[in-house]
């Protein structure tokens, strides 16, 4: 162990940091992070006599004393060093070498492509048509028909919630509805590889196409699939319906469907929407975003939205045309999905560049063809705009960061035939600094402290605390049921019992929790509704039933009731809330590290490459110190492998600048899934503001190479009136 100082200058501001070089350079990097609030993925860490940021693999040993720390994302107060200009002339050489390259791929084009356009509009023409169906309102009606509209606006406006927006603008409203739409979407259809048997429901094996029957024709299926099942032997049809108003009813089929079916959900619920069309066999769906101020990509196949570079970087598609088609016209799209436009180019032998133009041109006049001029006027600033953006993506640096993942809609035989595999999740080694929305899960634990207490005080037996905490369950299932913008829940059959009615009032703190009250209406009937924004509610309710399955589960296993009432994990006082966390690593956008902060099961943080080691950080609201006396950990919901085996929890006082082991665990081992496991910290009491796990080896380091953690909650000392109330009950 060496113990050295550094000394850093960041935004003309003077840091000192004491550091054990021991502990590595991304530890180093972190406690600057903690010092400066600049996140390691954007540091440049400079040294007094060196012009370039120092590598990852420095000797924090042999490096300068002082020390320059560069936000990547300021570059107007900490400008570059002056030998910035080699970057700069560097990145001038490539950009001329990419423009050579277009150059010359442009002039082969010339002497390859044809100028026959017929075969690039037979691709293209069957679309326009296709996309008009879109526009018609018994088609939009039958979509809508089968959304529970109410709930993807519920989670739409949970998800803003989790943000910290609570009173989301109409702009944001809607996107984040569109993109519950996709989510729904996906879940929702049914992808086919090969269909089951219609007769007994086994698989079946491909015989080829037969002739469409008029039944199948009349919805668009021009080509029909025949297959032979395996066990009877029996013929199933697949048709390959094209009126998305059939693929509304049937709910499945292959990236054409979804593609065609979802633009349609996308129209109906009134997002400008576009058809994506790939020369390279794939389609997926473009919408404009108001909040975003642009086209959006989403791939309901994937379930993926906002990357499109997807197929270039994740599924390796060598693209050549990328063409949109609207209902105002044919866009050729093809720069926003490529960072290697050049290569792009020399793929592009269908026709010339000028003669594609003039294709997408007359087609595009075609379709506005009766166009009021007001609209023209607004339809052509979208198009320029659009085009100056496409023209700025192009050259961009991308995100090496952002791991895009293969294709996996298809079975993997299919897939890896089309070398489509790639990896398998979309994930970033960025973590962002993320904000835990998280009030709310304390309110929750803490409000069963009354609950307890009055059951000491009523001398209420252990199999009656469970039976009444079972109702409490069942009035809140009664109420999530209900629309979330109107809850409300008759609750006079469980006051029928008396010693649940003697022990309701114990239960006030929950609903204010829950944002809920009781209130007795004219007839005299009680019932439970809302007292506040309905979202809170939406917010918290699986919080508490989660809660309550647990504290139902701690009850029964309880051997010493009363005397263990109000110990870990029983009751959980005092949780550590609404800080700010940041990991090594996180999954996108439902393996991020706030999932393992909001108190439910449905959600997990997820570290793609934390197998052999990585860490979260949390550091607390204000800066308020807290004596930690104890912390769960719960497993996630699937593949034991990667639940955690060893790590350590760390506290710091000086905001990161040095450490203090408060407990360490090894050989850990999770029996069952969301299961919470307390582990008390029985080192001498170190008040702390931030506080770092480092997981250093899953269950499993031969099978996976990820981790993952259902939840994480760190509990402070009690107040000393709750102590002493908890010690007099015992």
């Amino acid at each position: 162990m060496v113990a050295r100082r550094f000394h850093v200058l960041h935004n003309n501001s003077n840091f000192d940091l004491d550091y054990d070089t021991d502990d590595g350079f991304e530890v180093f990097q972190f406690q600057l992070f903690s010092l400066t609030f600049v996140p390691p993925d954007q540091q440049k860490i400079y040294g007094a006599e060196h012009d370039t940021p120092l590598a990852t693999d420095s000797d924090l040993i042999s490096i300068s004393e002082k020390l320059r720390l560069v936000s990547i994302n300021d570059p107007v107060l900490e400008p570059e060093p002056e030998s910035s200009t080699a970057d700069f002339l560097k990145s001038d050489e490539e950009f001329a070498r990419l423009l050579q390259a277009e150059e010359e791929a442009l002039m082969l084009q010339q002497y390859v492509a044809s100028e026959d356009t017929q075969q690039f509009e037979s691709r293209v023409r069957p679309y326009v048509s296709q996309v008009l169906m879109y526009e018609d309102e018994r088609r939009q009606e039958a979509a809508r028909k089968t959304v529970r509209v109410e709930e993807l606006e519920e989670k739409a406006l949970v998800s803003l919630a989790k943000e910290g927006n609570f009173k989301p603008s109409k702009i944001e409203q809607d996107h984040a509805f569109l993109l519950q739409l996709l989510f729904w979407f996906k879940q929702s259809f049914s992808w086919v590889n090969s269909p089951s048997c219609h007769d007994c429901g086994n698989e079946t094996k491909n015989q080829g196409m037969t002739a469409a029957l008029p039944s199948e024709t009349l919805y668009g299926a021009s080509r029909v699939e025949l297959y032979r099942c395996t066990f009877c032997s029996k013929l199933t049809r697949f048709p390959r319906y094209n009126d998305p108003m059939k693929i509304v009813e049937t709910r499945k089929g292959r990236c054409g469907e979804w593609a065609n079916c979802f633009t349609l959900y996308c129209r109906a619920f009134g997002y400008e929407s576009r058809l994506i069309l790939d020369f390279t066999d794939h389609v997926w769906t473009e919408c404009f975003s108001q909040l975003l101020g642009r086209w959006m990509h989403l791939d309901p196949c994937e379930g993926i939205y906002d990357k499109p570079l997807l197929y270039e970087k994740g599924w390796n598609k060598k693209l050549n045309y990328v063409i949109a088609i609207a209902k105002d016209g044919v866009y050729d799209v093809t720069k926003r999905y490529t960072r290697k436009w050049h290569e792009v180019l020399s793929r592009r032998t269908m026709l010339t560049e000028p003669s594609l133009s003039s294709v997408l041109t007359n087609i595009t006049k075609e379709r506005r063809r009766g166009f009021a001029s007001h609209i023209l006027s607004i339809i052509e600033a979208r198009d320029r705009e659009e085009n100056q953006q496409l023209e700025r993506s192009l050259h961009s640096e991308d995100d090496e960061s952002l791991s895009l993942p293969g294709r996996r809609s298809g079975n993997e035989e299919w897939r890896k035939s089309r070398l489509e595999l790639g990896s398998d999740k979309l994930s970033s080694s960025a973590c962002a600094v993320r904000l835990c929305i998280d009030e709310h899960v304390t309110k929750t634990y803490n409000a069963f402290y009354p609950v307890l207490y009055q059951f000491v005080e009523e001398e209420v037996t252990k199999s009656e605390a469970v039976e009444i905490l079972g109702i409490v369950k069942g009035v809140l299932l009664d109420l999530r049921n209900y629309p979330f913008k109107t809850r409300r829940t008759p609750i006079d059959s469980v006051l029928n019992k008396p010693k649940f009615q003697k022990l309701l009032p114990s239960f006030d703190d929950l609903l204010v929790a829950l944002s809920l009250e009781k209130k007795m209406n004219t007839d005299g009937r009680v019932e439970i509704c809302l007292a506040g924004n309905p979202v809170l509610t939406s917010l918290a309710l699986p919080v508490v039933l989660d809660a309550l399955d647990d504290m139902i589960y701690n009850l029964n296993k309880c051997e010493n009731y009363g005397k263990d009432m109000f110990q870990l994990p029983l009751l959980k006082l005092n949780r550590v809330h609404s800080g700010s966390v940041i990991a090594s690593a996180e999954e996108l956008p439902f393996g991020i590290v706030t999932s393992a902060f909001d108190g439910t099961r449905i959600s997990k943080w997820e570290e793609p490459n934390g197998a052999r080691g990585c860490w979260v950080v949390y550091k607390t609201f204000a800066n308020k110190m807290f004596e930690l006396v104890a912390y769960d950990l719960m497993s996630a919901n699937d593949a034991p492998e990667r639940d955690p085996m060893d790590w350590i929890l760390e506290g710091s006082n000086d905001e990161g600048i040095s450490w203090q082991v408060l407990d360490k665990q090894t050989s850990q081992f999770f029996e069952d899934r969301f299961q919470r496991r307390t582990y008390m910290i029985n080192s001498a009491s170190f008040p702390s503001n931030v506080f770092r796990f480092r997981f250093l080896a899953v269950r499993d380091i031969h099978s996976t190479s990820r981790l993952q953690i259902g939840s994480i909650d760190l509990y402070a000392k009690t107040s000393s009136n709750i102590g002493k109330m908890s010690t007099e009950l015992s």
